[in-house]
């Protein structure tokens, strides 16, 4: 899935509704969220939540199904419907939901699913809601018709393909494989992991599927869940409308609870192909979801793992110097839990000094244990991700929906956060007792290729089949033949797609600005919808004001900057931050160092003197800077093989240019990072942080007076100095195309970056080449990479394209990844769609094109987020206030001649870049009958 990122939002304003049935109760301080469930006669549940602060609305289909109601031999179906269900219904046709997404003005059709559920979600602007009912109805009661073996077949490729791309191609994919399958029962349904095995997904048979579908997607298994801004009364009709007739299914049984009991601990390892360093996870049978000992669980794992305080940070990093961070966490799920630890040693450690130390970390937490002042500072954080996640009419529409799945009834959100506020000292030691101390658990120890010897001791290798590189071994299909079958009877024409509604009214946000003396410039949004704040501030430079042989710097500096003050250690300024629940997080790009957070508005004052405290009084603490350089070094030795980031890396140098200071990873080298001090981070601090260079960005519930007065101080305090900011050389696009390979032996998939230089954001084309390559790749299911090399082909999981420029020229870019054994046949089908795109656009594209990129500004400025990309447009590239609506009349007035010229300037299939990081034995070869010539090999064998 894609996932939608969800803003930090404090819920202040909720009210309650006169419903049939809905959350109450008398306590003076419940957490409400509005809400009104009831339930259609064919057992649909519905949840309708309104929200009318944005002109839009989400709507979601949850299924009480997921990996753990599949059976062995017969994995992955879950996830398998995942993707089966947006391909085609009986009455939206082929393409289905994503073809109305795209005309629509849709967030994109999408959904997600795990051990116990599977949901179907998108966000759209509120005059296509009927049609949203309409298109869901369809998915449930309307589909399985349609599937027929071409169809199943080629969706088995791209599960494939996502299994190959995020777990068989990636450094530790393969160790939830390890910890599931032995900590739970063959017999248990969380012994196999939710992507499913490729075996059982190949011998999954049309009959198979079939059945799956009519047990698990029926209406009284189901959720609907609508959100928004919306008129309820309306929303009921149309509900009954499309849903009331859909059959009820049988009754389902409900999951009983399978805890798991460990008779012994069982160590296994597995030499990692993708691996440059050691990594240990340590997983112990716990409880499942909402489990009164679950929310002291998750304090455990806070404490015990994050922040300075935690005494397995303490002892392994600080102490031992084994790892630059230890991770903890408390995975639930509905029948069952696991509490998990994993460390990520430094290269060549071994990982029986890693157990100690956790054993160590461990037995000081036995003798200390946790303060009450440390668990307020925990609970006030755990809260704060609570209302997190009911922070977009999205988030708690998912929330809702999950507390029906996991407890029956969606009031549980008042229960929920009491739980949270309840733990006690007491309960955590409690919950260390009965589930960590002394108890059996698996371990998996993760390493490079070579270093068995780094495993914990007495471990046995680790059962994991590895999938062959053989060409031409996937069976071949034609997903474009249309189904034969009889339509389920309806009391209406359903194969007519509903009106749209009253269009949505779309208000840009106020933009307010001001210049301080000390060159310091500020663009503001006032939105008092929730009371929260969040800013970023973008000191410019970067890595555009390193040295070639420093290069790195600017990445190490920022990663500093949080590490303490002058009057505060790095422990007292984490604290400092948590205690106000605020984010302060300090990051390099290429051309700037930003400072971004976020806080309550009550606490903004004290957050922004921290950060003015961070900016001015560094406090260079050496043991800090050791930690990070050796980190850094660390992650630069895993980059080297992993194949994303090698692409990413090789792609920067051949499109920039070696003479480019954008051709560097902002990370830098092992020999550049090596030679970095103490004293080139400070004389970059020195001479390159300065107001005159800098600019804050700032949205939420605080006035443009409050925010004047909040930085006066830091104005009057920051000194300001000259700083030039060089203008980076940036090469031309090639004359011709080129292929370049990057050899990494064994990869399951080959990674692919193909493009060349384009344009600046500043360019005037800029707004009309992103419409041009809405319908070419960026659009999603509605782009032609998409449909042509995934739903067509099965190639891939995932491919998309876009323009990357910033105040800079910046590339035009094709990315993604395609199983190995067909690397050259979908490398010359990108390579045909570029040469056809601009000679075969024609108006339905640029109408389609049109009504998404229009409509879909009613979505643009929901959360706070896209209103800081509003104003980082604004500052960086000097947009005017109102750009948005700008663009909007540019949108209308492009033509399709207009698409053709800009696709003939910008899309040239033999004026691009090529970049292959995959398995070269089996692929290079093939390669020049591209007619690009013989390809480059980047890295020959010595």
């Amino acid at each position: 899935m894609k996932s939608n990122s969800i803003l930090l939002v404090v819920v202040l304003f909720l009210t309650s509704l006169g419903s049939q049935a809905q959350s109450k109760s008398n306590a003076k301080n419940d957490f409400n969220v509005p809400f009104e469930e009831y339930t259609l006669a064919n057992g649909l549940r519905v949840i309708l939540h309104v929200d009318k602060s944005d002109p839009l609305v989400a709507v979601a289909l949850t299924s009480h199904v997921g990996s753990a109601r599949e059976i062995p031999g017969r994995t992955g179906f879950a996830h398998l419907f995942e993707h089966l269900l947006f391909l085609e219904s009986e009455n939206l046709g082929k393409g289905g939901l994503d073809k109305m997404s795209a005309k629509i003005g849709g967030s994109g059709a999408n959904g997600s699913t795990n051990r116990d559920r599977t949901n179907y979600f998108q966000t759209v602007p509120n005059d296509a809601l009927e049609k949203m009912i309409w298109a869901e109805a369809d998915k449930l009661g309307f589909f399985i018709n349609t599937v027929t073996d071409p169809v199943l077949a080629k969706e088995k490729q791209v599960v494939k393909n996502e299994k190959r791309q995020y777990i068989d191609n990636s450094p530790y994919g393969h160790n939830f494989e390890v910890i599931d399958k032995n900590l739970y029962p063959t017999n248990h349904p969380y012994n196999w992991e939710v992507i499913g095995s490729l075996e059982d997904l190949q011998n999954a048979t049309l009959d198979d599927v079939k059945t799956f579908y009519n047990k698990w997607y029926v209406p009284n298994n189901v959720i609907l869940t609508i959100a928004g801004d919306f008129d309820t009364k309306q929303a009921k009709i149309w509900v009954e409308k499309y849903f009331g007739e859909i059959k009820r299914g049988n009754d389902i049984p409900k999951v009983a609870k399978q805890e798991v009991i460990l008779a012994e601990t069982k160590k296994y390892y597995y030499e990692d192909n993708f691996a440059r360093l050691p990594q240990l996870t340590i997983a112990w049978p716990s409880v499942y979801e909402y489990h009164p000992d679950s929310y002291a669980l998750e304090v455990l794992a806070t404490y015990l793992a994050k922040g300075k305080k935690a005494p397995l940070y303490q002892s392994l990093v600080e102490n031992k110097k084994l790892t630059d961070k230890v991770s903890s966490y408390q995975n639930n799920s509905e029948i069952a839990g696991q509490y998990m630890l994993t460390v990520r040693a430094f290269e060549n450690t071994d990982l029986n000094l890693v157990l100690d130390g956790i054993e160590e970390g461990l037995a000081k937490f036995e003798k200390e244990g946790i303060s009450q002042q440390d668990l307020d500072r925990i609970k006030a954080k755990q809260e704060t991700d609570f209302y997190s996640n009911l922070s977009s009419a999205l988030g708690k529409g998912f929330q809702l929906a999950q507390y029906i799945i996991f407890t029956g009834s969606p009031s549980f959100i008042n229960q929920d956060i009491k739980n949270i506020q309840a733990v006690t000292t007491a309960d955590v030691m409690r919950v260390y007792e009965k589930y960590i101390k002394g108890k059996n658990f698996i371990a998996s120890s993760f390493v490079p290729k070579g270093q068995a010897n780094l495993a914990l001791k007495n471990s046995t290798l680790a059962d994991i089949v590895e999938e062959k590189i053989i060409s031409g071994n996937e069976e071949t299909f034609d997903a474009s033949v249309a189904a034969t079958y009889t339509k389920t009877p309806s009391t209406f024409d359903r194969s007519k797609e509903p009106q749209y509604g009253e269009n949505p009214v779309v208000k840009t946000p106020n933009v307010w600005k001001e210049k301080l003396s000390s060159g310091l410039q500020l663009y503001g949004i006032e939105n008092n919808e929730i009371p929260l704040v969040q800013f970023q501030m973008q000191i410019k430079g970067g890595l555009l004001l390193e040295t070639n042989d420093k290069i790195g710097v600017s990445n190490l500096l920022a990663n500093l900057m949080t590490k303490g003050t002058q009057n505060k250690t790095p422990q007292e300024l984490e604290n400092a931050i948590e205690i106000l629940g605020a984010t302060i997080n300090v990051n390099a790009t290429d051309d700037a160092i930003v400072i971004s957070g976020f806080s309550l508005a009550k606490n903004y004052e004290k957050t922004i003197l921290l950060v003015e405290e961070i900016i001015t009084q560094p406090r260079w603490d050496k043991a800090e800077f050791d930690l990070i350089k050796e980190s850094t070094l660390s992650q630069i030795k895993q980059r080297k093989v992993n194949p994303n980031s090698i692409a990413e890396n090789q792609f920067r140098k051949l499109v920039y240019g070696q003479d480019s200071k954008l051709s560097n990873a902002l990370i830098g080298t092992e020999q550049t990072v090596s030679a970095i001090t103490m004293d080139d981070l400070k004389s970059f601090y020195q001479q390159n942080l300065s107001p005159a260079v800098t600019n804050f960005q700032i949205v939420g519930a605080v006035s443009m007076k409050k925010v004047l007065e909040s930085l006066d101080h830091l104005n009057k305090n920051w000194a300001s100095k000259k700083v030039t900011v060089p203008t980076p050389i940036i090469a031309d696009k090639p004359a011709k195309s080129v292929i370049y390979f990057y050899d990494v032996p064994g990869s399951k998939q080959s990674v692919l970056r193909i493009g060349a230089i384009a344009m600046a954001a500043t360019d005037s084309d800029y707004h009309l080449a992103k419409v041009l390559n809405y319908r070419f790749g960026g659009g999603g299911f509605a782009s032609q990479l998409t449909q042509q090399l995934r739903e067509n082909k099965g190639y891939v999981y995932h491919i998309d394209s876009r323009f990357d420029g910033t105040e800079y020229k910046g590339p035009f870019l094709i990315y993604g990844s395609a199983r190995s054994n067909i690397t050259f046949e979908a490398v010359q089908l990108i390579k045909t769609i570029l040469e056809d795109y601009g000679k075969n656009f024609n108006s339905n594209d640029l109408e389609i094109t049109q009504s998404n990129l229009i409509k879909r500004n009613a979505r643009a400025f929901e959360t706070l987020d896209e209103k800081l990309n509003m104003l980082n447009k604004i500052c960086n590239y000097n947009y005017p206030n109102d750009y948005v609506k700008k663009q909007e009349i540019e949108t209308k007035n492009v033509t399709v001649s207009d698409i053709k010229k800009l696709s003939d300037k910008y899309l040239n299939a033999n004026q691009m870049i090529y970049l292959v990081v995959g398995d070269a034995e089996t692929q290079l070869q093939k390669l020049e009958q591209l007619g690009f010539g013989k390809p480059v090999l980047l890295n020959p064998k010595q």
